[in-house]
């Protein structure tokens, strides 16, 4: 038999494994399912329908399953719901919404860890291996792809893609789509590589260095989308991430998210004259008109 806490109310209509723990004042209302080693570990809300795969863990006041916070959806609608993988980490005040719609749940994949405070909005679809930082939170219909990974405060507008192993730096929006491998910084715009994200992964060296050629000729200038694909789809041959890049690209219904573009004569020169370490506040000075 589950471990259920007398302060818990569980809804008849609930399926609950054997091994699963349902900790004091949570409120489970709906066609909730909860697997194996499941543990909801106090003041969890879940409103079903609502499925969690074995062993992930909710902490306080999580609540997973409510309407979405769109205007067109009204109290009683019918709704997929949300489904949640396996083995993933919901901390304090986390919020998953449910789909606006009833025939495809809002998703969440396997190992997924949302710090506290996070948010996947309606209908949204997230991969495996996702992370968010406290505070981060993606929009209605967004999709992430396996092992992103949002800083504290990042966000991601609605209907937008972060493409696998991208990675956003914190406080930073995008309103574009992220191609994988790239680092998100700012509002809409990327300005690198995940180097190290591919290197834990263990991509060989020689595939990272196609990859920083794809970035550096493909994205960091900012060219049209159709320039765009045509120098990712030449150098897919060489690396099957660039061919994955080049693929994102294609599908994107939203514009990509542009680089910073070739820096300026005056920040190279500044750039190479703080590695020396010889900056002179005069010189500075004397460059402030080529800088603007």
């Amino acid at each position: 038999m589950p471990s259920i806490h007398p302060s818990a109310q569980v809804s008849p209509d609930c399926e609950i494994a054997d091994s699963a723990e349902i900790g004091p004042y949570c409120v489970l209302t709906g066609r909730v399912r909860l697997a194996d080693g499941v543990r909801l570990l106090s003041h969890v809300c879940l409103a079903g329908p609502v499925s969690i795969g074995a062993g992930t863990i909710l902490y306080p006041f999580a609540c997973i399953g409510f309407p979405g916070q769109d205007v067109k959806f009204k109290p009683g609608d019918k709704t997929a719901g949300v489904v949640v993988g396996q083995h993933g980490t919901i901390r304090e005040h986390a919020t998953i919404h449910a789909a606006t719609n009833e025939h495809t749940p809002t998703t969440v994949g396997d190992r997924v860890f949302m710090m506290v405070n996070a948010h996947f909005g309606h209908d949204a679809q997230v991969g495996n291996g996702v992370t968010m930082v406290n505070d981060a939170a993606i929009g209605g219909h967004a999709r992430l792809f396996d092992n992103v990974t949002m800083g504290g405060g990042a966000k991601v507008h609605q209907f937008c893609r972060v493409g696998r192993m991208a990675f956003m730096s914190g406080n930073c929006v995008v309103s574009t789509e992220v191609p994988p491998f790239c680092i998100a910084a700012e509002f809409n715009r990327v300005v690198g590589i995940n180097l190290v994200g591919l290197r834990r992964a263990g991509v060989p060296r020689e595939e990272i260095a196609v990859v920083r050629k794809a970035f550096a000729r493909a994205i960091r200038p900012g060219p049209g989308k159709v320039e765009m694909l045509a120098i990712l789809r030449e150098l897919a041959a060489q690396s099957p991430l660039v061919a994955e890049m080049a693929d994102f690209v294609a599908a994107a219904k939203r514009p990509i998210t542009p680089g910073m573009g070739k820096p300026s004569r005056a920040m190279i020169n500044f750039v190479q004259r703080s590695r020396r370490g010889n900056i002179d506040p005069a010189t500075v000075a004397d460059d402030e008109e080529e800088w603007s």
